[in-house]
């Protein structure tokens, strides 16, 4: 199995750290943007972020097909709150986008297919896919 550093989701977070010049912080939290509440946890889990830059107030979250077309593999289970995993992956999507710039955070999402795909992985090129983050960080 891939190790979680070699995914598409720490490369582009690693180029947005060199475009912005200085590192984020991956899986960031915070108490005010929160999943669904469940029986284990009545204000709901913090939801993560992918990646935050607290100096800059930007938040980037990078999107990988799950986020916009059917995914068997991410949508099979049911949650806690008793809908599919894919709609309720729209629903925190939803929630990311309007509670991140209620709280003065400048939201940045990045599509995986921003960046040319070889085998459903990013087609790695450093040059071309710094400008690919730099065209969503401007």
């Amino acid at each position: 199995m891939a190790r979680r550093a070699d995914s598409d989701e720490h490369y582009a977070l690693d180029l947005c750290d060199e475009v912005l010049g200085v590192p984020g912080i991956r899986q960031a939290r915070f108490d005010w943007l929160r999943g669904d509440p469940s029986p284990a946890r009545l204000r709901g889990a913090m939801l993560p972020v992918d990646g935050y830059w607290p100096d800059l107030q930007v938040v980037v979250e990078f999107q990988e097909e799950q986020h916009s077309q059917p995914s068997p593999f991410f949508d099979s289970r049911q949650t806690i709150s008793g809908m599919g995993r894919s709609e309720q992956r729209r629903l925190y999507d939803q929630r990311k986008r309007t509670l991140i710039p209620e709280h003065g955070l400048r939201l940045v999402v990045i599509e995986k297919s921003a960046f040319p795909l070889k085998s459903r992985k990013i087609d790695r090129d450093h040059v071309r896919d710094l400008q690919v983050v730099r065209q969503h960080l401007a």
